[in-house]
């Protein structure tokens, strides 16, 4: 059973990669229309996170649930849970040579949709999408992430998300790799796609995004789980301190193995 409004609901999640347990009970809620961040040290479990939400077959779910929009997709294949609304910006976006973008964001779309979109439609949703994010046009004739500067790369992702008009978006490291422009056109970018039925899942592993993307929760991931959670000012407070203040504590309320981790306040 989920909790009204939710968008997201993670259930006591356990995730092994390769027989190696990575994820050790994390819960979270993400309502409709909110912002939240994770945050948390290198190995944490972002990254396991996120693939596990998006349904990657690597990582082995061995206990716990996910639902999105109070259904069970725990057991569902990756594209199920695209058609249902999840969407996963990648923290290293793949290149796909000979495929342009225009082909890549239509077959996409009507991947998702079930449906084909008219030409005349598709085109105008592309040009207000790419001109939101300060894209030229060229940018659509050109191959899939093929010779993309780390900027261009994530633009490319959030124009996907524009399209597609997910209700829970995943965001992985979207900050990775990206100078002060591209960091500031993307946010942008991010901003004005946030709406009241959209969720969204900001994972990063600095505050400096967070600068330009406010969101309305910030969640510390440590050893699988969700140790601390907070307002935005938590994030700030990271910054200014680092993850140790935080580690340590847990780690000498529970022992070496996080064992007894639970979320705080």
């Amino acid at each position: 059973m989920t909790s009204n409004g939710a968008v997201l609901e993670v259930q006591d999640l356990h995730v092994a990669v390769e027989g190696k347990q990575i994820l050790n009970g994390l819960s979270l809620t993400v309502p409709a229309g909110e912002v939240h961040a994770i945050m948390g040290p290198n190995g944490s479990g972002k990254s396991t996170l996120a693939n596990t939400l998006m349904g990657h077959p690597r990582y082995d779910v061995t206990g716990g649930q996910i639902f999105l929009k109070g259904e069970n997709v725990t057991e569902m294949a990756p594209d199920e849970r695209a058609k249902r609304g999840m969407f996963l910006a990648m923290q290293y976006p793949t290149s796909i040579p000979g495929v342009t973008m225009v082909n890549f964001l239509r077959a996409s779309l009507k991947a998702v949709q079930g449906t084909d979109v008219p030409v005349r439609e598709f085109r105008q949703r592309l040009l207000d999408a790419m001109a939101v994010l300060k894209m030229d046009e060229a940018f659509a004739r050109r191959y899939v992430n093929e010779g993309f500067s780390g900027g261009e790369k994530k633009r490319a992702e959030i124009l996907q998300m524009s399209l597609l008009r997910p209700a829970m978006a995943v965001m992985d490291e979207t900050d990775s790799g990206l100078d002060i422009d591209a960091l500031r056109t993307v946010s942008d970018g991010i901003n004005t796609l946030r709406n009241p039925e959209m969720g969204i899942l900001l994972i990063t592993h600095y505050q400096r995004m967070l600068n330009y993307v406010q969101p309305d929760h910030v969640h510390v991931l440590y050893k699988g789980r969700i140790v601390r959670s907070g307002s935005r000012e938590l994030a700030s407070e990271l910054e200014a301190k680092g993850y140790d203040w935080i580690t340590n504590e847990i780690d000498a309320q529970t022992g070496a193995d996080g064992a007894s981790a639970t979320e705080g306040n």
